[in-house]
């Protein structure tokens, strides 16, 4: 959630008791074009104009006697600064506020200073205080009886403390919900929707489908959340839809990289993800050092200001003595922030790249590979003792038969160690391919003619249709084409019927584009797994042969010549149908 959200809400919380006020004003014609003027003015960041008319709806409002509503006003001012992360401006508006509340002994406003700091000091990245701000905010609002205003806060601790103790986060949540039930209902659908948030963070899969159903209720019944957003984030990437995840949160969150860091993690896309956390570390890296230099830039001006005063007397001396001495107390904890955070994503980067990568990999690839191997393997040798043994009268029948199986789990295996290879071979180069002219019906028929051949399939099952001439040309590669319809064709005849299984290769063209599609009469596969078949190791029916490498291995050859393959979801036959597209 951007600053401007957060600060936007914090500005509707403190506002709330302002509605319980004396109302006889704010139906004026006076009162109402003030306050539009800044709001205008607010909204469109434009200072010439925001701090004129605040401070002239803040005199209106002291003459109306509603002290109350003027300091929210003043609470505007730091907003609007925090907004334009001119935070040394804010710093000295909040501190200022808090100055004048304690001179004046008003106890009943003071939480509205501590409110600011917190959110200054969480702005800037130091957590503890900004947790001690905002828990005295809530002891004072409960002492004046200001329980309608306190959800908002308990969610800022929220905010603060999923990161560390996500389940002290969810007792926080608990509280919030409990108050907002009692005296703000409005805020309750806001605060259900942050606690599916927390579920999704501590990976309670079934409250967080819940918790997503029960929001969907809720929009349909015209309730609205800023958590929204980053919920539908979530709930694409839970269901393996992370490519669109990541575009709705570039396309929703100021700053995305943290989400897409975690959306590409959760997909095991780990290069993806350190990419991500690597934009996020420059961008907040950039971030920093625009506060840094809007921090530098603020104490400029004050020691210009002070050296001023300075000249006119001695007192102003140790004034400025004692604002210089915190303003390097701020400039400290901001460099604290920025090498903190450097550090923690170094280590983050180190534990994608060496720990969470390498365990993963070699986890599936040996448990996938100790059986898919043995078994073929186990085959062969059971054959071989049987041919070799003289006591065995075997009829040429069996021996051809015998002959067929294991020359079938021979290929078997070496198509499992080619698709690690050449998989394997394509993550770490990008080389260029050279294309040459071939006729196209010519150039599939004999890439289906070699896989019944090599691979003992009954070439009966497996028709040919093509809409193209025999002489309409393609630009190609035969051996590569033959390793994207390999997978796909075998992949077909794993999965239709032993009796009345067909196969269908249809040819079409548009005008760039040569389109391959394989249809088979099988069980078909269900539209949400449409990208999870193409991921490494992965097996809908863990009984089928093979690594589950073999769609991985396809798409990969397919883009390695420009072009790719995909799962035709729109497809209303039985079975499957797998969309093979190329450059023409």
């Amino acid at each position: 959630m951007n600053i401007r959200t957060i600060l936007t809400l914090l500005l509707l919380a403190l506002g709330v008791t302002v509605l319980q006020a004396a109302d006889d004003y704010k139906t004026s014609e006076e009162y109402i074009a003030l306050r539009d003027s800044m709001h205008r003015a607010f909204n469109d960041g434009d200072s010439a104009h925001f701090y004129p008319s605040v401070h002239a709806l803040q005199n209106y409002l002291l003459a109306q006697g509603d002290q109350h509503a003027y300091y929210t006003q003043r609470c505007n001012e730091v907003i609007f600064e925090l907004n334009h992360m001119n935070i040394f401006e804010a710093y000295r508006l909040g501190k200022q506020l808090s100055k004048e509340l304690t001179e004046k002994k008003l106890d009943k406003e003071m939480y509205m200073a501590v409110n600011m700091m917190g959110h200054i000091y969480n702005y800037s990245g130091n957590k503890e205080a900004a947790k001690e701000c905002f828990w005295e905010v809530i002891h004072r609002m409960e002492k004046e009886g200001y329980k309608e205003s306190m959800p908002p806060i308990y969610m800022n601790l929220v905010n603060i403390t999923m990161a560390e103790d996500p389940q002290e986060a969810m007792k926080l949540i608990d509280k919030a919900l409990e108050l907002a039930e009692e005296s703000s209902p409005q805020r309750v659908f806001d605060i259900e929707t942050r606690r599916t948030l927390a579920y999704y963070t501590l990976g309670d899969t079934a409250n967080f489908v819940k918790g997503y159903k029960a929001y969907k209720e809720g929009v349909a019944n015209g309730l609205n959340s800023v958590h929204g957003r980053q919920l539908e984030i979530h709930w694409l990437a839970s269901h393996g839809q992370t490519d669109e995840a990541v575009k709705l949160a570039t396309d929703v969150i100021d700053n995305p990289y943290e989400t897409q860091a975690e959306v590409y993690a959760k997909a095991g896309r780990w290069q993806e993800a350190f990419d991500a956390l690597k934009k996020g570390t420059e961008q907040s890296d950039s971030i920093n050092s625009f506060i840094l230099k809007s921090s530098m830039e603020g104490i400029e001006n004050e020691l210009k200001m002070y050296e001023v005063r300075r000249q006119q007397s001695r007192v102003m001396l140790y004034s400025m003595v004692i604002v210089i001495s915190l303003l390097l107390l701020l400039i400290a904890a901001l460099v604290y922030i920025v090498q903190s955070r450097r550090r923690h994503w170094r280590q983050m980067e180190a534990a994608y790249r060496h720990v969470i990568e390498a365990e993963k990999v070699k986890t599936d690839f040996i448990q996938n590979v100790s059986h898919e191997v043995r078994t073929p393997l186990n085959i062969i040798s059971g054959f071989a003792q049987v041919l070799a043994s003289p006591d065995n009268k075997i009829t040429p029948e069996e021996r051809s038969h015998i002959s067929q199986t294991m020359l079938h789990n021979t290929r078997l295996i070496t198509t499992m160690v080619s698709e690690v290879l050449e998989i394997s071979r394509g993550d770490a180069i990008d080389t260029e391919i050279e294309l040459k002219p071939y006729q196209c019906n010519e150039l599939i028929r004999q890439a289906l003619n070699y896989f019944c051949t090599n691979f003992f399939r009954p070439q009966e099952v497996l028709h040919y249709e093509s809409s193209l001439p025999d002489d309409f040309m393609v630009r190609s590669h035969a051996v590569i084409l033959q390793r994207v319809l390999n997978p796909l064709i075998d992949n077909a005849y794993k999965n239709i019927p032993a009796e009345g299984g067909s196969i269908v290769v249809r040819t079409e063209a548009t005008d760039d584009q040569l389109e391959i599609f394989i249809e088979d009469n099988g069980p078909g596969i269900p539209e949400k797994d449409a990208e999870r078949v193409f991921e490494r190791f992965v097996k809908l029916d863990s009984f089928k042969e093979g690594m589950g490498l073999g769609l991985t291995f396809s798409r990969t050859m397919a883009r390695r010549m420009g072009g790719d393959v995909v799962l035709d979801t729109t497809y209303a036959g039985s079975g499957a149908r797998f969309k093979v597209t190329l450059p023409i």
